[in-house]
């Protein structure tokens, strides 16, 4: 039952997520960033000298705004009884189980 439950969950989300509808209402901008290229290696695979690392600075961007309607699913739960058949098990004796061993 819970297996079943979990199923209907996750499709549902699924559902939801395929029927998505993503609309933009806003430009967004990317930071601008100023970086000093430093010390570069010539073309080899040996290090001839030591580099450092560039000195960044960097303005706050903004980011856009997005509307998302997304698919109404409703998932739910209901109880159900579920008739379970009757099992006689009929276990062998002691003395069977040692005849069999010997």
């Amino acid at each position: 039952m819970r297996n079943l439950s979990k199923l209907a969950i996750t499709l549902g989300a699924l559902l939801a997520l395929a029927g998505c509808d993503v609309d933009k209402t806003q430009e967004g901008e990317a930071p601008e960033v100023e970086a000093d290229a430093g010390e570069m290696p010539e073309y080899e695979v040996k290090q001839t000298e030591e580099g450092e690392m560039p000195s960044v600075d960097v303005e706050g961007g903004e980011m856009p705004e997005y509307d998302v309607d997304t698919a109404d699913v409703e998932v739910g739960t209901e109880k159900k009884v579920v008739e379970v058949p009757e099992v006689d098990v009929e276990m062998p004796e002691d003395d069977e189980e040692d005849d069999k061993d010997n």
